[in-house]
Order: structure tokens, then C-alpha cells, then sequence
């Protein structure tokens, strides 16, 4: 990761929808950065429509894939 302005880190995710593995919740990822006086960045996170930001630990942040097909799905067509 790279550091921009503000403290802001780049990061793959940035923009896209992931999940919060720590409290279930999905969300866009906004932003890598410091909360207050925290020493670790954390990630920054909104609900897809909009609403009330929320952060998390890095280590929480997976990236949300659309589920694949499965193959008993598929033999029917």
C-alpha cells in the first residue's frame, strides 16, 4: 500500500463492495486510514445505498464475488 494525502492508503479495493467478515455487514470500501490516534490505519467503510460509515481491521475486508453456478443448478438446462 501506498500512502496519499491525509494518510490515505491506496488500496485494490477501494470502491468496490466487500464484506466485513468481523461484523457481517457488506459495504463499499471507502478509504485505508487513521481513526483518531489509532497507530494502525483501519478500513472505512458505507453501506452500498448510502448511510452511516462504519470502520474495521484490515484483516476483515474480503472482497463480495457474485456465487457461481452450481452444477446441479446447470444440468437442468
Amino acid at each position: 500500500m501506498t500512502t496519499t494525502s491525509m494518510l490515505h492508503e491506496t488500496h485494490r479495493l477501494i470502491g468496490r463492495l466487500v464484506c466485513d467478515t468481523e461484523s457481517g455487514r457488506t459495504g463499499v470500501l471507502r478509504a485505508i486510514a487513521p481513526d483518531g490516534n489509532a497507530p494502525k490505519p483501519v478500513a472505512w467503510l458505507s453501506p452500498e445505498g448510502g448511510g452511516t460509515e462504519w470502520t474495521t481491521s484490515l484483516r476483515s475486508v474480503e472482497p463480495v464475488t457474485a456465487p457461481t453456478p452450481s452444477r446441479s443448478s446447470r444440468r437442468g438446462r
